[in-house]
């Protein structure tokens, strides 16, 4: 406030309250972060002064940009970006087209993850963002008819390019619903924003005429009179061979837990420290119905400023179940794959109680839970239950007809590689290869 007025004395006509960077101690910009989680700032400074005042962080929305603005804490908002998942957000917003908008996620996966490692920046749902000279889609002059098996990221996006080019495209998924590993992916605590982007494919396919068959399991008899054959049907949680990983009383896949909300008991031993163990960590020890307040202290922020620097120190956040978070190899565990975001990852673990063990080999799992051994000594954890989230494999129906398609097949997304689940490498594939066709 004290700055906010010397500010304004001097001269200055336009104030942005930005909240923190990267060197902060808690979230501001991640995907974790609430929307509009700071807009509270900029409210407590502005019946201060008489020049305009922005707010932002988080805000990716037309919608919330209005609420933000109509509940009057600011004057204008500021978003960065969101422009790069979609250059023409204002002008969809103002045509009354915001189901079109491709939103942010706040993922931070190909932006800022990307310069913080010295690449050019881009976008997970835009892959175009900064390759526009690069990656340029352009109207056919040889329609075709094209069948594209998975309405995961990779075929969605695949499929609705294709289809922008003028291809006649048939875009088959065996559930009853698109989206595929997102829809996994928005289900858990703070990834909330990833069935925005399942929205917006809804609404493209519409928009650019795919015909989408739900409920469908593609076969080789049904794809054989396509003129290109598009494989997008993803991956399978792949489970290790071990002692006792066939105890179904014991152990469960990752994509079941997060699929049926699977009570998990109060011992939980989670096998895998990737980015979908990491998840599945914190949806089992997020604490019910929280709020943005709640968000708010757990993060250890004093929105009465009565504490130096608008922080106390972080309130015990633990958890009544007991979670252990295992990797096979040593060094640091918790933070997951994002360079800008596995931080946080980390602390929110570490806050909730949770044990992080890198280094170990796991032995077999009985009715007492998970034998493993640390630097040489044998322990066991006594689970209730362990979940396996040691990678993927690929899903390839058929693969022994493939070759019976030569050229005209085309593998993209978890289908071609089932390493760390990478939305950014899956949905540039599939632009880049209806770009070519």
């Amino acid at each position: 406030m004290q700055l906010g007025k010397a500010l304004e004395q001097a001269g200055v006509t336009i104030i942005n309250t930005g909240i923190g960077w990267h060197e902060a101690k808690v979230p501001t910009i991640a995907t974790q972060v609430p929307r509009g989680a700071f807009t509270w700032v900029t409210e407590k400074i502005r019946p201060h002064l008489s020049i305009p005042v922005i707010t932002t962080n988080r805000i990716n929305t037309p919608d919330e940009a209005e609420r933000i603005l109509s509940s009057g804490h600011a004057d204008m908002v500021s978003m960065a970006r969101p422009f790069l998942a979609d250059p023409h957000f204002v002008a969809k917003a103002e045509q009354g087209e915001a189901h079109f908008i491709n939103t942010c996620i706040g993922c931070n996966q190909a932006c800022l993850d990307n310069a913080f490692k010295g690449k050019r920046a881009t976008c997970l749902v835009n892959p175009q963002a900064c390759y526009e000279t690069d990656l340029i889609i352009k109207k056919t002059v040889n329609s075709k008819n094209i069948a594209v098996v998975g309405a995961g990221p990779a075929g969605l996006a695949c499929a609705t390019t294709l289809a922008e080019k003028g291809h006649s495209v048939d875009l088959f998924e065996k559930n009853d619903r698109i989206g595929g590993q997102f829809r996994l992916a928005m289900q858990i605590p703070g990834k909330e924003e990833f069935r925005e982007t399942i929205r917006y494919f809804a609404n493209r396919i519409a928009q650019t005429g795919v015909k989408l068959h739900l409920e469908t399991e593609a076969t080789a008899d049904l794809l054989k009179e396509y003129d290109e054959v598009v494989m997008a049907t993803g991956v399978k949680p792949r489970m290790p061979k071990m002692e006792g990983i066939d105890n179904k009383d014991k152990v469960i896949d990752y994509q079941t837990v997060i699929r049926d909300k699977t009570y998990l008991g109060e011992n939980v031993a989670i096998m895998g420290a990737g980015g979908i163990g990491i998840d599945i960590a914190s949806m089992i020890t997020e604490p019910h119905g929280q709020t943005l307040d709640d968000w708010l202290y757990e993060w250890g922020i004093d929105k009465n400023l009565e504490h130096p620097g608008g922080l106390y120190p972080f309130p015990d956040s633990t958890t009544s179940t007991n979670v252990w978070v295992m990797q096979r190899k040593e060094g640091r565990v918790g933070k997951g794959p994002g360079k800008t975001t596995g931080w946080i990852h980390k602390k929110t673990l570490e806050k909730r109680g949770v044990h992080l063990l890198g280094g170990v080999s796991y032995d077999k799992i009985d009715d007492k839970g998970l034998h493993i051994t640390v630097k040489g000594e044998s322990k066991l954890i006594p689970a209730d239950k362990v979940v396996v989230c040691a990678g993927q494999e690929s899903v390839k129906p058929f693969e022994n007809e493939w070759p019976d398609f030569g050229d005209k097949l085309h593998v993209i997304g978890g289908a071609d590689y089932a390493g760390e689940l990478d939305a950014v490498r899956a949905i540039r594939q599939g632009v880049e290869l209806a770009a070519k066709l």
